[in-house]
Protein backbone atom coordinates (compact mmCIF):
# COMPACT_ATOMS: atom_id res chain seq x y z
CA UNK A 1 0.00 0.00 0.00
CA UNK A 2 2.79 2.22 0.70
CA UNK A 3 4.43 1.65 -2.27
CA UNK A 4 1.45 3.25 -4.42
CA UNK A 5 0.29 5.58 -2.16
CA UNK A 6 -2.41 7.87 -3.35
CA UNK A 7 -2.82 11.26 -2.00
CA UNK A 8 -5.95 10.52 -0.05
CA UNK A 9 -5.80 7.67 1.94
CA UNK A 10 -9.24 5.97 4.69
CA UNK A 11 -9.19 3.48 6.63
CA UNK A 12 -12.23 2.02 7.63
CA UNK A 13 -13.34 -0.98 9.72
CA UNK A 14 -15.10 -2.29 12.77
CA UNK A 15 -14.52 -1.04 16.18
CA UNK A 16 -11.40 -3.13 17.57
CA UNK A 17 -9.55 -4.25 14.71
CA UNK A 18 -6.75 -1.56 14.90
CA UNK A 19 -7.55 1.41 12.44
CA UNK A 20 -5.90 4.12 14.20
CA UNK A 21 -2.76 2.14 14.77
CA UNK A 22 -2.71 0.98 11.46
CA UNK A 23 -3.68 4.44 9.98
CA UNK A 24 -0.86 6.19 12.57
CA UNK A 25 1.63 3.66 11.32
CA UNK A 26 1.16 4.43 7.50
CA UNK A 27 1.21 8.17 8.01
CA UNK A 28 4.74 7.50 10.31
CA UNK A 29 6.33 5.60 7.10
CA UNK A 30 5.28 7.56 4.61
CA UNK A 31 6.34 10.97 6.55
CA UNK A 32 9.88 8.79 6.98
CA UNK A 33 10.17 8.82 3.50
CA UNK A 34 10.07 12.94 3.20
CA UNK A 35 6.44 13.32 2.53
CA UNK A 36 4.31 15.79 4.10
CA UNK A 37 1.63 14.35 5.46
CA UNK A 38 -1.56 15.24 7.74
CA UNK A 39 -3.05 12.63 9.67
CA UNK A 40 -6.55 13.15 10.34
CA UNK A 41 -9.35 11.32 12.58
CA UNK A 42 -13.21 12.17 12.22
CA UNK A 43 -13.74 9.58 15.04
CA UNK A 44 -15.59 10.58 17.86
CA UNK A 45 -14.06 7.60 20.16
CA UNK A 46 -10.27 8.95 18.70
CA UNK A 47 -7.28 7.63 20.41
CA UNK A 48 -5.07 9.37 18.29
CA UNK A 49 -3.80 11.39 21.08
CA UNK A 50 -2.74 8.66 23.46
CA UNK A 51 -1.19 6.85 20.18
CA UNK A 52 1.25 9.38 18.73
CA UNK A 53 1.99 11.00 22.17
CA UNK A 54 0.23 14.33 21.43
CA UNK A 55 -2.43 16.79 22.13
CA UNK A 56 -4.54 17.21 19.02
CA UNK A 57 -7.19 19.44 18.01
CA UNK A 58 -8.97 20.93 14.97
CA UNK A 59 -5.48 23.00 13.78
CA UNK A 60 -2.67 20.85 12.81
CA UNK A 61 0.19 19.85 14.93
CA UNK A 62 3.37 18.52 14.46
CA UNK A 63 4.55 15.17 15.72
CA UNK A 64 7.15 15.06 17.66
CA UNK A 65 10.66 12.74 16.03
CA UNK A 66 8.18 12.04 12.90
CA UNK A 67 9.44 15.30 9.82
CA UNK A 68 7.09 16.19 7.91
CA UNK A 69 3.85 14.61 9.90
CA UNK A 70 1.53 16.71 11.44
CA UNK A 71 -2.02 15.85 13.29
CA UNK A 72 -5.35 16.93 13.62
CA UNK A 73 -8.33 15.74 15.37
CA UNK A 74 -11.98 16.47 14.49
CA UNK A 75 -14.22 16.46 17.42
CA UNK A 76 -17.64 15.84 16.17
CA UNK A 77 -19.74 17.25 19.38
CA UNK A 78 -17.33 20.50 19.10
CA UNK A 79 -18.65 20.67 15.22
CA UNK A 80 -21.78 20.04 15.72
CA UNK A 81 -22.02 23.32 18.72
CA UNK A 82 -20.40 25.36 15.75
CA UNK A 83 -23.36 23.78 13.11
CA UNK A 84 -25.93 24.41 15.17
CA UNK A 85 -25.32 28.15 15.60
CA UNK A 86 -24.49 28.08 11.86
CA UNK A 87 -27.72 27.35 10.58
CA UNK A 88 -29.98 28.51 13.45
CA UNK A 89 -28.13 32.30 13.74
CA UNK A 90 -29.98 33.64 10.74
CA UNK A 91 -33.13 33.23 11.74
CA UNK A 92 -33.09 34.08 15.33
CA UNK A 93 -34.25 37.89 14.04
CA UNK A 94 -36.95 36.84 11.78
CA UNK A 95 -38.52 33.92 13.56
CA UNK A 96 -40.23 34.09 16.98
CA UNK A 97 -38.86 32.11 19.90
CA UNK A 98 -40.70 29.00 19.60
CA UNK A 99 -39.71 28.30 16.19
CA UNK A 100 -35.51 28.68 17.07
CA UNK A 101 -36.80 26.63 19.87
CA UNK A 102 -38.00 23.80 17.55
CA UNK A 103 -34.55 24.32 15.22
CA UNK A 104 -32.47 23.52 18.21
CA UNK A 105 -34.27 20.58 19.36
CA UNK A 106 -34.17 19.65 15.65
CA UNK A 107 -30.26 20.01 15.58
CA UNK A 108 -29.57 18.30 18.84
CA UNK A 109 -29.93 14.48 18.00
CA UNK A 110 -27.20 12.32 16.69
CA UNK A 111 -27.63 12.80 13.08
CA UNK A 112 -26.27 16.64 13.47
CA UNK A 113 -23.37 15.13 15.20
CA UNK A 114 -22.73 12.92 12.10
CA UNK A 115 -23.03 15.87 10.11
CA UNK A 116 -21.50 18.38 11.47
CA UNK A 117 -18.41 15.81 11.81
CA UNK A 118 -18.79 15.16 7.87
CA UNK A 119 -18.52 18.68 6.63
CA UNK A 120 -15.66 19.03 8.13
CA UNK A 121 -14.61 15.85 6.08
CA UNK A 122 -15.42 17.40 3.18
CA UNK A 123 -14.12 20.74 3.75
CA UNK A 124 -10.46 18.86 4.29
CA UNK A 125 -11.58 16.90 0.97
CA UNK A 126 -12.39 20.60 -1.39
CA UNK A 127 -9.16 22.79 -0.09
CA UNK A 128 -7.13 23.12 -3.05
CA UNK A 129 -4.88 25.00 -0.57
CA UNK A 130 -4.85 22.58 1.57
CA UNK A 131 -3.87 19.34 -1.15
CA UNK A 132 -1.23 21.44 -2.25
CA UNK A 133 0.39 22.19 1.02
CA UNK A 134 0.38 17.78 2.05
CA UNK A 135 1.56 15.38 -0.45
CA UNK A 136 -0.86 12.37 1.67
CA UNK A 137 -3.84 13.26 3.99
CA UNK A 138 -4.70 10.09 5.80
CA UNK A 139 -8.07 10.06 7.57
CA UNK A 140 -9.31 7.95 10.65
CA UNK A 141 -11.81 7.05 9.92
CA UNK A 142 -13.52 7.04 6.80
CA UNK A 143 -17.00 8.19 6.40
CA UNK A 144 -19.38 5.65 6.61
CA UNK A 145 -21.73 4.34 3.50
CA UNK A 146 -24.31 5.20 6.02
CA UNK A 147 -23.00 9.25 6.25
CA UNK A 148 -22.38 8.93 2.38
CA UNK A 149 -25.99 8.04 1.61
CA UNK A 150 -26.89 11.52 2.97
CA UNK A 151 -25.48 12.80 -0.06
CA UNK A 152 -27.94 11.06 -2.17
CA UNK A 153 -30.82 12.36 -0.47
CA UNK A 154 -33.05 14.98 -2.83
CA UNK A 155 -31.52 18.59 -2.32
CA UNK A 156 -35.14 20.27 -1.89
CA UNK A 157 -34.54 21.49 1.31
CA UNK A 158 -32.97 24.84 0.79
CA UNK A 159 -36.35 27.40 1.72
CA UNK A 160 -38.21 24.49 3.65
CA UNK A 161 -36.52 25.24 7.34
CA UNK A 162 -37.77 28.88 7.24
CA UNK A 163 -41.20 28.18 5.91
CA UNK A 164 -42.20 25.07 8.18
CA UNK A 165 -39.37 25.13 10.68
CA UNK A 166 -41.41 22.25 12.76
CA UNK A 167 -41.18 19.93 10.33
CA UNK A 168 -39.65 16.23 10.45
CA UNK A 169 -35.95 15.40 12.54
CA UNK A 170 -33.23 16.28 9.98
CA UNK A 171 -34.77 18.87 8.11
CA UNK A 172 -32.11 21.68 9.69
CA UNK A 173 -29.10 19.51 8.81
CA UNK A 174 -30.56 18.60 5.35
CA UNK A 175 -31.48 22.21 4.32
CA UNK A 176 -27.92 22.82 5.01
CA UNK A 177 -26.72 19.82 2.70
CA UNK A 178 -29.07 21.16 -0.12
CA UNK A 179 -27.46 24.62 0.03
CA UNK A 180 -23.96 22.87 -0.05
CA UNK A 181 -24.85 20.37 -3.12
CA UNK A 182 -21.99 21.51 -5.15
CA UNK A 183 -19.39 20.84 -2.10
CA UNK A 184 -20.60 17.89 -1.62
CA UNK A 185 -20.44 16.52 -5.39
CA UNK A 186 -16.42 17.72 -5.46
CA UNK A 187 -15.82 15.69 -2.47
CA UNK A 188 -17.88 12.57 -4.04
CA UNK A 189 -15.30 12.95 -7.73
CA UNK A 190 -12.17 12.97 -5.22
CA UNK A 191 -13.38 9.71 -3.47
CA UNK A 192 -14.02 8.07 -6.24
CA UNK A 193 -11.24 9.01 -7.92
CA UNK A 194 -8.74 6.03 -7.56
CA UNK A 195 -5.81 8.07 -9.10
CA UNK A 196 -6.82 10.41 -6.03
CA UNK A 197 -8.21 8.40 -3.35
CA UNK A 198 -8.19 4.78 -1.56
CA UNK A 199 -9.96 3.16 1.12
CA UNK A 200 -8.61 0.60 3.59
CA UNK A 201 -10.50 -1.36 5.10
CA UNK A 202 -9.13 -2.70 8.10
CA UNK A 203 -10.24 -6.42 9.55
CA UNK A 204 -8.56 -8.78 11.65
CA UNK A 205 -8.65 -12.46 11.18
CA UNK A 206 -11.85 -13.24 12.67
CA UNK A 207 -15.45 -13.51 10.95
CA UNK A 208 -17.21 -10.92 12.85
CA UNK A 209 -14.90 -8.34 11.52
CA UNK A 210 -14.51 -9.69 7.98
CA UNK A 211 -18.23 -9.81 7.36
CA UNK A 212 -18.25 -5.96 8.42
CA UNK A 213 -15.89 -5.47 6.16
CA UNK A 214 -17.33 -6.71 2.97
CA UNK A 215 -20.41 -4.77 4.01
CA UNK A 216 -18.32 -1.85 3.84
CA UNK A 217 -16.42 -2.67 0.54
CA UNK A 218 -20.04 -3.60 -1.13
CA UNK A 219 -21.56 0.29 0.60
CA UNK A 220 -18.52 2.09 -1.29
CA UNK A 221 -18.81 0.13 -4.17
CA UNK A 222 -22.92 1.24 -5.30
CA UNK A 223 -21.24 4.93 -4.13
CA UNK A 224 -18.62 4.60 -6.67
CA UNK A 225 -15.56 4.49 -4.42
CA UNK A 226 -14.08 1.13 -5.76
CA UNK A 227 -9.88 1.85 -5.38
CA UNK A 228 -10.08 -0.48 -2.09
CA UNK A 229 -7.23 -2.25 -0.47
CA UNK A 230 -7.38 -4.61 2.99
CA UNK A 231 -5.50 -4.56 5.71
CA UNK A 232 -5.50 -7.89 8.04
CA UNK A 233 -4.12 -7.08 11.28
CA UNK A 234 -2.87 -8.89 13.99
CA UNK A 235 -2.11 -12.26 12.03
CA UNK A 236 -0.35 -14.94 14.31
CA UNK A 237 2.19 -17.90 13.68
CA UNK A 238 2.92 -20.36 16.52
CA UNK A 239 5.92 -20.97 17.37
CA UNK A 240 5.17 -24.18 20.18
CA UNK A 241 2.83 -27.08 18.29
CA UNK A 242 2.38 -28.08 22.42
CA UNK A 243 0.49 -24.88 23.03
CA UNK A 244 -3.47 -25.54 22.48
CA UNK A 245 -4.38 -22.28 22.83
CA UNK A 246 -1.34 -20.61 19.80
CA UNK A 247 -2.10 -23.82 17.57
CA UNK A 248 -6.74 -22.67 18.14
CA UNK A 249 -5.43 -18.64 17.18
CA UNK A 250 -3.15 -19.92 14.63
CA UNK A 251 -5.76 -22.12 12.65
CA UNK A 252 -8.57 -20.00 13.42
CA UNK A 253 -6.88 -16.84 11.50
CA UNK A 254 -5.87 -19.11 8.73
CA UNK A 255 -9.45 -20.34 8.46
CA UNK A 256 -11.20 -17.04 8.12
CA UNK A 257 -8.16 -15.94 5.60
CA UNK A 258 -8.55 -19.08 3.45
CA UNK A 259 -12.59 -18.30 2.83
CA UNK A 260 -12.27 -14.61 2.62
CA UNK A 261 -15.99 -13.50 1.33
CA UNK A 262 -16.22 -12.95 -2.37
CA UNK A 263 -16.47 -8.84 -1.83
CA UNK A 264 -13.09 -8.87 -0.30
CA UNK A 265 -11.43 -11.98 -2.37
CA UNK A 266 -12.00 -9.77 -5.47
CA UNK A 267 -9.21 -7.28 -3.70
CA UNK A 268 -5.49 -7.27 -4.54
CA UNK A 269 -3.80 -9.07 -2.11
CA UNK A 270 -4.45 -8.26 0.67
CA UNK A 271 -1.80 -6.36 3.45
CA UNK A 272 -1.37 -8.69 6.11
CA UNK A 273 0.10 -7.10 9.37
CA UNK A 274 1.19 -9.65 12.32
CA UNK A 275 0.34 -9.51 15.74
CA UNK A 276 2.90 -7.89 17.96
CA UNK A 277 3.84 -8.68 21.81
CA UNK A 278 3.30 -5.05 23.21
CA UNK A 279 1.03 -2.63 21.84
CA UNK A 280 1.94 -0.40 19.14
CA UNK A 281 1.87 2.90 21.02
CA UNK A 282 3.95 5.70 20.89
CA UNK A 283 6.44 6.81 17.48
CA UNK A 284 8.56 3.83 17.89
CA UNK A 285 5.94 1.15 18.04
CA UNK A 286 4.52 2.38 15.34
CA UNK A 287 7.51 1.89 13.24
CA UNK A 288 7.89 -1.33 14.90
CA UNK A 289 4.40 -1.97 13.46
CA UNK A 290 5.44 -1.86 9.72
CA UNK A 291 8.44 -3.73 10.57
CA UNK A 292 8.21 -6.31 13.62
CA UNK A 293 10.94 -8.32 15.17
CA UNK A 294 10.19 -12.14 16.80
CA UNK A 295 9.65 -12.29 20.61
CA UNK A 296 12.42 -12.87 23.10
CA UNK A 297 11.44 -16.05 24.99
CA UNK A 298 9.38 -14.66 27.71
CA UNK A 299 10.20 -15.78 31.15
CA UNK A 300 7.90 -17.46 33.15
CA UNK A 301 4.66 -15.09 33.79
CA UNK A 302 2.97 -14.78 37.60
CA UNK A 303 -0.75 -14.20 36.53
CA UNK A 304 -2.15 -11.62 37.75
CA UNK A 305 -4.47 -11.40 40.97
CA UNK A 306 -7.93 -10.98 39.17
CA UNK A 307 -7.63 -13.63 36.95
CA UNK A 308 -7.61 -16.70 39.80
CA UNK A 309 -9.29 -18.02 42.41
CA UNK A 310 -12.38 -19.86 42.60
CA UNK A 311 -14.68 -17.50 40.87
CA UNK A 312 -17.64 -17.97 38.65
CA UNK A 313 -17.02 -15.23 35.13
CA UNK A 314 -20.48 -13.65 35.61
CA UNK A 315 -22.20 -15.55 38.63
CA UNK A 316 -21.91 -13.01 40.71
CA UNK A 317 -23.58 -10.96 38.58
CA UNK A 318 -26.19 -13.48 37.89
CA UNK A 319 -26.75 -14.26 41.51
CA UNK A 320 -27.93 -10.93 41.67
CA UNK A 321 -30.17 -10.57 39.07
CA UNK A 322 -31.25 -13.99 39.37
CA UNK A 323 -32.69 -13.05 42.52
CA UNK A 324 -34.57 -9.59 41.49
CA UNK A 325 -35.86 -11.95 38.52
CA UNK A 326 -36.47 -8.66 36.51
CA UNK A 327 -34.77 -6.18 35.47
CA UNK A 328 -32.64 -5.01 32.70
CA UNK A 329 -28.78 -5.34 32.20
CA UNK A 330 -26.84 -3.55 29.38
CA UNK A 331 -23.44 -4.16 27.90
CA UNK A 332 -21.35 -1.70 26.84
CA UNK A 333 -18.20 -0.29 25.45
CA UNK A 334 -15.68 0.16 22.48
CA UNK A 335 -16.95 -1.95 19.40
CA UNK A 336 -14.97 -5.34 19.36
CA UNK A 337 -14.30 -5.68 22.86
CA UNK A 338 -17.12 -8.94 22.93
CA UNK A 339 -20.09 -6.94 24.31
CA UNK A 340 -22.49 -9.87 22.28
CA UNK A 341 -20.36 -12.55 22.96
CA UNK A 342 -20.78 -11.17 27.03
CA UNK A 343 -24.35 -10.39 27.17
CA UNK A 344 -25.10 -13.38 25.31
CA UNK A 345 -23.27 -15.68 28.27
CA UNK A 346 -25.00 -13.71 30.61
CA UNK A 347 -28.08 -14.21 29.30
CA UNK A 348 -27.65 -18.05 28.88
CA UNK A 349 -26.77 -18.55 32.70
CA UNK A 350 -29.31 -16.69 34.02
CA UNK A 351 -32.01 -18.71 31.50
CA UNK A 352 -30.07 -22.40 32.46
CA UNK A 353 -31.53 -21.11 36.21
CA UNK A 354 -34.89 -20.92 35.09
CA UNK A 355 -35.41 -17.57 34.90
CA UNK A 356 -37.18 -16.04 31.94
CA UNK A 357 -34.95 -14.56 29.74
CA UNK A 358 -35.10 -11.85 26.62
CA UNK A 359 -31.56 -11.32 25.09
CA UNK A 360 -31.74 -8.40 22.47
CA UNK A 361 -29.09 -5.99 20.69
CA UNK A 362 -29.51 -2.83 19.43
CA UNK A 363 -26.00 -2.86 17.03
CA UNK A 364 -26.85 -3.61 13.35
CA UNK A 365 -23.39 -5.43 13.33
CA UNK A 366 -24.67 -8.15 15.92
CA UNK A 367 -25.57 -12.15 15.86
CA UNK A 368 -27.21 -12.88 18.65
CA UNK A 369 -28.88 -15.70 17.41
CA UNK A 370 -25.59 -17.07 16.19
CA UNK A 371 -23.61 -16.89 19.06
CA UNK A 372 -26.85 -18.46 20.80
CA UNK A 373 -27.61 -21.15 18.92
CA UNK A 374 -31.12 -22.72 19.68
CA UNK A 375 -32.72 -24.66 22.14
CA UNK A 376 -31.95 -23.00 25.04
CA UNK A 377 -35.04 -23.05 27.27
CA UNK A 378 -36.68 -19.94 29.00
CA UNK A 379 -34.46 -17.91 26.58
CA UNK A 380 -36.12 -15.79 23.79
CA UNK A 381 -34.06 -13.98 21.56
CA UNK A 382 -34.84 -11.20 20.05
CA UNK A 383 -33.18 -7.76 18.00
CA UNK A 384 -33.89 -4.38 17.02
CA UNK A 385 -33.87 -4.53 13.22
CA UNK A 386 -33.16 -0.45 12.19
CA UNK A 387 -34.98 -1.66 8.72
CA UNK A 388 -38.48 -2.78 10.03
CA UNK A 389 -38.49 -0.09 12.70
CA UNK A 390 -37.85 2.28 10.53
CA UNK A 391 -40.87 1.15 8.13
CA UNK A 392 -43.00 1.47 10.74
CA UNK A 393 -42.04 4.46 12.05
CA UNK A 394 -42.21 5.95 8.69
CA UNK A 395 -45.68 4.58 7.98
CA UNK A 396 -46.73 6.37 11.30
CA UNK A 397 -45.75 9.85 11.26
CA UNK A 398 -46.84 9.88 7.09
CA UNK A 399 -50.35 8.61 8.36
CA UNK A 400 -50.58 10.99 11.30
CA UNK A 401 -48.64 14.28 11.02
CA UNK A 402 -48.57 14.38 6.78
CA UNK A 403 -52.36 13.74 7.06
CA UNK A 404 -52.29 17.70 8.32
CA UNK A 405 -49.99 18.76 4.84
CA UNK A 406 -50.96 19.99 1.73
CA UNK A 407 -49.00 17.76 -0.96
CA UNK A 408 -45.89 19.78 -1.38
CA UNK A 409 -45.79 19.34 2.66
CA UNK A 410 -46.48 15.71 2.37
CA UNK A 411 -43.59 15.34 -0.51
CA UNK A 412 -41.38 17.33 1.64
CA UNK A 413 -41.85 14.93 5.03
CA UNK A 414 -41.37 11.97 2.53
CA UNK A 415 -37.96 13.02 1.52
CA UNK A 416 -37.02 13.68 4.84
CA UNK A 417 -38.08 10.37 6.32
CA UNK A 418 -36.14 8.82 3.73
CA UNK A 419 -32.74 9.87 5.94
CA UNK A 420 -30.59 7.86 8.37
CA UNK A 421 -31.97 10.34 10.83
CA UNK A 422 -35.37 8.27 10.75
CA UNK A 423 -33.28 5.39 11.47
CA UNK A 424 -32.18 7.12 14.16
CA UNK A 425 -36.09 8.07 15.97
CA UNK A 426 -37.36 4.65 14.99
CA UNK A 427 -34.54 2.79 16.80
CA UNK A 428 -34.84 5.22 19.61
CA UNK A 429 -38.60 3.96 20.15
CA UNK A 430 -37.54 0.28 20.08
CA UNK A 431 -35.05 0.60 22.59
CA UNK A 432 -37.20 2.61 24.85
CA UNK A 433 -40.18 -0.18 24.40
CA UNK A 434 -37.09 -2.71 25.10
CA UNK A 435 -35.80 -1.18 28.50
CA UNK A 436 -39.96 -1.01 29.42
CA UNK A 437 -39.56 -5.10 28.79
CA UNK A 438 -37.82 -5.58 32.06
CA UNK A 439 -40.62 -5.00 34.14
CA UNK A 440 -41.69 -8.64 34.23
CA UNK A 441 -38.55 -10.34 32.72
CA UNK A 442 -34.92 -10.15 32.52
CA UNK A 443 -34.00 -8.44 29.47
CA UNK A 444 -30.50 -8.29 28.46
CA UNK A 445 -29.71 -5.49 26.43
CA UNK A 446 -26.13 -5.90 23.51
CA UNK A 447 -25.80 -2.24 22.93
CA UNK A 448 -23.91 -0.54 19.43
CA UNK A 449 -20.73 0.60 19.78
CA UNK A 450 -20.32 3.52 22.76
CA UNK A 451 -20.18 6.53 20.73
CA UNK A 452 -23.90 5.24 19.34
CA UNK A 453 -25.01 4.05 21.91
CA UNK A 454 -23.90 7.61 24.25
CA UNK A 455 -25.85 9.53 21.52
CA UNK A 456 -28.58 7.20 21.93
CA UNK A 457 -29.48 8.06 25.77
CA UNK A 458 -28.57 11.18 25.16
CA UNK A 459 -31.64 11.28 22.80
CA UNK A 460 -33.80 10.61 25.25
CA UNK A 461 -33.87 14.04 27.03
CA UNK A 462 -34.39 15.79 23.14
CA UNK A 463 -36.69 13.10 21.27
CA UNK A 464 -39.48 13.20 23.91
CA UNK A 465 -40.10 16.59 22.95
CA UNK A 466 -38.83 16.58 19.58
CA UNK A 467 -41.27 13.35 18.54
CA UNK A 468 -44.47 15.20 20.22
CA UNK A 469 -44.07 17.90 17.74
CA UNK A 470 -43.39 15.44 15.20
CA UNK A 471 -46.85 14.36 15.52
CA UNK A 472 -48.69 17.12 16.21
CA UNK A 473 -48.81 17.26 19.63
CA UNK A 474 -49.48 13.81 20.57
CA UNK A 475 -48.16 12.39 23.59
CA UNK A 476 -45.25 10.55 23.66
CA UNK A 477 -45.70 6.87 25.07
CA UNK A 478 -44.92 5.36 28.78
CA UNK A 479 -41.93 3.77 27.56
CA UNK A 480 -39.94 7.04 26.42
CA UNK A 481 -41.56 8.96 29.52
CA UNK A 482 -40.10 6.61 31.83
CA UNK A 483 -36.97 6.11 30.42
CA UNK A 484 -34.97 8.05 31.98
CA UNK A 485 -36.33 6.38 35.24
CA UNK A 486 -35.41 3.50 34.71
CA UNK A 487 -32.45 3.71 33.45
CA UNK A 488 -30.74 5.62 36.16
CA UNK A 489 -32.73 3.10 38.58
CA UNK A 490 -29.62 0.54 39.82
CA UNK A 491 -32.23 -1.48 40.78
CA UNK A 492 -33.75 -1.94 37.04
CA UNK A 493 -31.07 -1.39 35.10
CA UNK A 494 -27.57 -2.83 35.19
CA UNK A 495 -25.37 -1.86 32.68
CA UNK A 496 -21.63 -3.70 32.40
CA UNK A 497 -18.54 -2.00 30.74
CA UNK A 498 -17.24 -4.48 28.55
CA UNK A 499 -13.65 -4.05 27.78
CA UNK A 500 -10.30 -5.69 26.40
CA UNK A 501 -7.10 -5.69 29.13
CA UNK A 502 -5.41 -3.15 26.64
CA UNK A 503 -4.95 0.71 26.45
CA UNK A 504 -7.69 2.00 24.20
CA UNK A 505 -10.30 0.14 25.12
CA UNK A 506 -9.99 0.69 29.14
CA UNK A 507 -9.39 4.25 29.06
CA UNK A 508 -12.09 4.54 26.44
CA UNK A 509 -14.06 2.35 29.11
CA UNK A 510 -13.34 4.76 31.34
CA UNK A 511 -14.12 7.59 29.99
CA UNK A 512 -17.24 6.09 29.35
CA UNK A 513 -18.20 5.64 33.06
CA UNK A 514 -17.56 9.36 33.40
CA UNK A 515 -20.42 10.00 31.01
CA UNK A 516 -22.63 7.56 32.45
CA UNK A 517 -22.29 9.08 36.21
CA UNK A 518 -22.81 12.36 34.67
CA UNK A 519 -26.26 10.98 33.22
CA UNK A 520 -27.00 9.67 36.44
CA UNK A 521 -26.14 6.11 36.04
CA UNK A 522 -23.76 4.32 37.54
CA UNK A 523 -22.16 1.02 36.28
CA UNK A 524 -23.00 -2.42 38.21
CA UNK A 525 -19.68 -3.08 36.96
CA UNK A 526 -16.48 -3.88 34.11
CA UNK A 527 -16.14 -7.18 32.43
CA UNK A 528 -12.38 -7.67 31.01
CA UNK A 529 -13.35 -10.07 27.82
CA UNK A 530 -10.50 -12.26 25.83
CA UNK A 531 -7.95 -12.35 28.47
CA UNK A 532 -4.52 -14.07 28.00
CA UNK A 533 -3.25 -13.92 31.50
CA UNK A 534 -6.24 -15.89 32.56
CA UNK A 535 -5.70 -18.58 29.72
CA UNK A 536 -1.89 -18.89 30.69
CA UNK A 537 -0.59 -19.20 26.95
CA UNK A 538 3.19 -20.98 26.76
CA UNK A 539 3.69 -19.65 23.06
CA UNK A 540 6.49 -16.75 23.64
CA UNK A 541 4.51 -14.06 21.82
CA UNK A 542 1.32 -14.78 23.20
CA UNK A 543 2.91 -14.92 26.77
CA UNK A 544 5.05 -11.77 26.05
CA UNK A 545 1.21 -10.27 25.46
CA UNK A 546 -0.14 -11.73 28.28
CA UNK A 547 2.26 -9.93 30.69
CA UNK A 548 1.45 -6.84 29.13
CA UNK A 549 -2.29 -7.37 30.15
CA UNK A 550 -1.24 -6.96 33.84
CA UNK A 551 -0.87 -3.18 34.35
CA UNK A 552 -4.39 -2.58 32.30
CA UNK A 553 -6.09 -5.21 34.74
CA UNK A 554 -4.79 -3.91 38.08
CA UNK A 555 -6.20 -0.14 36.32
CA UNK A 556 -9.36 -1.56 36.10
CA UNK A 557 -9.20 -3.25 39.79
CA UNK A 558 -7.72 -0.35 41.51
CA UNK A 559 -9.05 2.50 40.00
CA UNK A 560 -12.16 2.23 37.95
CA UNK A 561 -14.30 -0.99 38.83
CA UNK A 562 -16.45 -2.13 41.94
CA UNK A 563 -17.23 -5.47 40.23
CA UNK A 564 -14.42 -6.98 38.06
CA UNK A 565 -15.23 -10.01 36.00
CA UNK A 566 -12.24 -11.58 34.16
CA UNK A 567 -12.90 -13.89 31.30
CA UNK A 568 -10.01 -16.02 29.49
CA UNK A 569 -9.11 -16.05 25.70
CA UNK A 570 -11.07 -19.17 24.45
CA UNK A 571 -9.22 -21.83 22.27
CA UNK A 572 -12.60 -22.34 20.65
CA UNK A 573 -14.90 -19.11 19.78
CA UNK A 574 -17.45 -19.09 22.41
CA UNK A 575 -20.89 -19.96 20.48
CA UNK A 576 -23.20 -21.99 21.19
CA UNK A 577 -25.69 -22.35 24.23
CA UNK A 578 -22.40 -24.94 26.08
CA UNK A 579 -19.49 -22.88 25.21
CA UNK A 580 -21.38 -19.46 26.43
CA UNK A 581 -22.44 -21.34 29.32
CA UNK A 582 -18.72 -22.45 30.14
CA UNK A 583 -17.43 -18.86 29.41
CA UNK A 584 -20.26 -17.35 32.03
CA UNK A 585 -18.92 -19.61 34.89
CA UNK A 586 -15.07 -18.71 34.46
CA UNK A 587 -12.80 -17.01 36.70
CA UNK A 588 -13.75 -13.73 38.52
CA UNK A 589 -12.22 -11.79 40.74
Amino acid sequence: MLAAATRYLFFTGKGGVGKTTTASATAVALADERRSVLLVSTDPASNLDEVLGVEAGRIPVNVPGVAGLQVMNIDPADAAVQYREKVVGPYRDTLPASAISQIEEQLSSACTVEIAAFNEFVALLTDEELADHYEHIVFDTAPTGHTLRLLSLPSAWSDYLVINPGGASCLGPLSEMGAQQERYAQAMDVLADGERTTVALVTRPDAGPVEEAERAAAELHELGIAHQRLIVNGVFRATRDDDPLAVAWQRRAEAVLESLPSGLSSLADPDLVPLLPTLPVGVPGLRAMLAPQPPAIAQAVVPHPSTQGEGAGLSALADEVEESGQGLVMTMGKGGVGKTTVAAALAVELARRGRPVTLTTTDPAAHVNTVVGTGVENLEVTRIDPTAETAAYTASVLAEAGSQLDEDGRRLLAEDLRSPCTEEIAVFHAFARTVAAATDRIVVLDTAPTGHTLLLLDASRSFQRQIDQQRSGQASSPETLELLDRLTDPGYTRVLLVTLPEATPVHEAAALQEDLLRAGIKPYGWVVNQSLDAAAPLDPLLAAKAATEHRFLTEVVEEHATHVAVLPWAAEPPVGSEQLATLATGSRR
